[in-house]
């Protein structure tokens, strides 16, 4: 991971932790190349996050076809979702998106836009996001929206 993107997701691991403690789980990619299977290799990435993922908890899959939420939308969410009691596990698929059983077992898709976007920016934009969603609820104006 650049340094610039462990710095921006340490930066705000720092500011959620008392409302939302934040950790970052890294999987290996799935192998991909000439000659390989990409289908596979998308596969092998699914059934890899859902071992991965918290017993019971609340799945957010990001995916291009998920709902587009507002700041304001994804603060009326996670207090929705807080109040559920759940852990949170936001999921973010590989280069060629997310297999099939992941967005079957996601309780919902979230989408960022109609942008594509690298991965380590993605982590970034949900991280403050989250964060901004944090502080929309708890009244603090650092969201000017």
């Amino acid at each position: 991971m650049p340094a610039w993107v462990a710095a921006g997701l340490a930066e705000y691991a720092k500011r959620l932790s008392h409302e939302l403690p934040l950790q970052l789980v890294e999987l290996k990619p799935g192998v991909r190349g000439k000659g390989r299977d990409g289908a596979r290799a998308m596969a092998a990435e699914g059934t890899e996050l859902l071992a991965a993922l918290p017993r019971d908890a609340h799945v957010v899959a990001l995916d291009g076809h998920g709902s587009a939420w507002s700041s304001e939308q994804l603060a009326k969410q996670l207090l929705e979702w807080r109040m559920a009691g759940r852990d949170l596990a936001f999921l973010i698929g590989g280069p060629d998106g997310h297999a099939r059983d992941v967005l079957q077992r996601a309780d919902q898709c979230w989408s960022l836009g109609a942008l594509t976007l690298p991965h380590m920016l993605v982590r970034l934009i949900v991280a403050e996001q989250l964060y901004r969603a944090v502080t929309i609820i708890n009244g603090h104006p650092y969201h000017r929206g």
